[in-house]
């Protein structure tokens, strides 16, 4: 299985000539090849991490492809006329060649005045952990590769190194970085590094379109 990156929250596994796509937002580039996509998964309903028309793009390519979500993703991607299949955590699904477990369960709070919305951790075969936007902990499961927020007006930096600490990955990347500056990028890159070698593990400074075989 190969992890591509793309911008901010965007990623997409391939494996087998098989393909899914998690959080394509906003701030990742229109996606133009989806041929052979199984799924799409959506952590939440936040712009950032979906658009109807990157989902419209993925399912024009791939009409059979199954786009799963937690509640508020199936009533906002609803009202733009896409099908939503709920993952709640601890759900397990097969998608194709990707089996998937979900975890969490809610965004991390942005401010008192701003609602929390529902938001899915996603563990894809048992290798890749991606939080979406929040610190929920997979219980249970001995992460190989974690993708780390490094900067977002939910998060700081030290939230997100406490979290590496937790989670003690073997391998770790940078994602949800598109709100930093270049120099602010390199310096969440140096701490979430030092956090992912406390426990052994090894940091990835992964840029858009960089891939890593899993």
């Amino acid at each position: 299985m190969r992890l591509t990156k793309f911008e901010h929250a965007g990623l997409l596994l391939e494996t087998s000539g098989r393909r899914l796509f998690v959080d394509p937002g906003m701030f990742t580039t229109p996606i133009t090849d989806a041929v052979g996509t199984v799924a799409v998964v959506i952590t939440h309903e936040h712009p950032d991490h979906w658009t109807p028309e990157q989902l419209r793009r993925i399912l024009d390519a791939s009409p059979d492809a199954v786009v799963y979500g937690p509640e508020g993703v199936v009533t906002a991607a609803g009202e733009a006329g896409i099908a939503v299949t709920r993952v709640d955590p601890g759900d397990s699904i097969e998608a194709g060649p990707f089996p998937l477990r979900f975890f969490g369960g809610r965004h991390a709070v942005i401010h008192s005045s701003i609602p929390v919305v529902d938001n899915v951790g996603v563990l894809v075969d048992e290798v890749l952990y991606y939080p979406g936007d929040s610190w929920a902990v997979p219980e249970g499961v001995e992460v190989d590769l974690l993708a780390v927020p490094a900067g977002a007006p939910w998060m700081k930096i030290a939230e997100a190194m406490d979290y590496v600490l937790e989670v003690k990955p073997k391998r770790s990347f940078p994602t949800h970085e598109m709100v930093l500056s270049v120099a602010g990028k390199s310096m969440a890159n140096d701490r979430i590094q030092w956090a992912t070698e406390q426990g052994g593990g090894e940091f990835f400074a992964l840029q858009p379109g960089d891939s890593l075989d899993l």
